[in-house]
């Protein structure tokens, strides 16, 4: 759901009884989500933003438990002790539309879910002068 221009502000999931581990597997595994609320999401203006953010926290002992570029966005999951989840994320995109574009691609049919990815490494590559450009390609 959005309120605004966003892909998305707040998820909701129901993935029912069993969930595939990949789309041409034989094998389904239970959900290990509850339905409902699964995260809210916080857009950052920036890369350096989302990473300032990220090492902030890990100072504080608050790593986030998923990591991943999405192809849209990269986007790291936090949860608090309650196991409420947030999601803060940059998007990949300079427009909308791109975005959606990109959507409709061979990589998203092949992989909607996305690359998890280690932050401690992207910080490095951020900070050693890496475009951002190339650090928000989705790896196949």
């Amino acid at each position: 759901m959005t309120y605004d221009d966003e892909h998305h502000r707040v998820a909701f999931v129901d993935f029912g009884p069993l969930i595939p581990r990949h789309r041409d597997a034989d094998m389904a595994v239970p959900p290990t989500d509850p339905p409902g609320v699964h995260h809210v999401a916080f857009t950052f203006g920036s890369m350096g933003e989302l990473l300032e953010n990220y090492v902030r926290l890990t100072g504080r002992g608050i790593r986030p438990f998923y990591s991943i570029n999405h192809g849209p966005t990269t986007s790291l999951y936090y949860s608090d002790p309650d196991g409420n989840r947030v999601e803060f994320l940059v998007d990949n995109f300079a427009t909308a539309e791109e975005g959606q574009a990109w959507m409709r691609s061979p990589a998203f049919e092949s992989n909607p879910i996305g690359v998890e990815f280690d932050p401690d490494e992207l910080v490095r590559r951020f900070r050693s002068g890496v475009p951002v450009a190339d650090l928000v390609i989705r790896d196949a």
